[in-house]
């Protein structure tokens, strides 16, 4: 049975969970095409707000301008904080989580903050989009405050 496995390993070039697990993402892909129907996938009529083009961009402005502003950023982070830290207690997850949480929420909250849509947004709620940015910032600062409480915790308790 391990040589069966071994081969399938050397034949393949990872287990047989990662190949079920693509599989299985190429069915729900399917399945989803198949509910949605390709036409509402692809509408000339309003082609900027086709589904395939937004992931395609999305695809794009990750892999070709973010991911690499986000690994230098997290090269230069590690670098610099290495011989900062105290022992035993490591810090660059303590700064990269609340980090990563910031840049989520800024994609949620980024239509607010520039105030795209205000007038629907007024009409539907009777309110502005002004503390959309302040907001944001509170939610930012207490994730960094939450995640500097616990390192301090950790710090005092090595």
């Amino acid at each position: 049975m391990r040589s069966v496995r071994a081969g399938f390993v050397r034949l393949y070039g990872s287990r047989p969970l990662h190949l079920l697990t693509l599989i299985a993402g190429f069915a729900l892909l399917a399945y989803v095409v198949a509910i949605i129907r390709p036409v509402a996938l692809w509408n000339p009529g309003v082609w900027w707000q086709s589904i395939i083009v937004w992931f395609a961009a999305a695809i794009v402005a990750h892999d070709l301008v973010l991911f690499p502003i986000y690994a230098l950023l997290d090269r230069l982070l590690s670098r610099t904080v290495d011989g900062l830290a105290p022992r035993g207690v490591p810090v660059l997850n303590h700064i990269r989580v609340p980090a990563l949480g910031a840049g989520l929420t800024l994609l949620v909250f980024l239509p607010g903050i520039i105030k795209q849509g205000a007038a629907t947004y007024v009409a539907a709620t009777g309110q502005t989009q002004d503390p959309f940015l302040g907001r944001w910032l509170l939610l930012t600062a207490a994730m960094f405050g939450v995640s500097a409480g616990i390192y301090a915790v950790r710090v005092v308790r090595r």
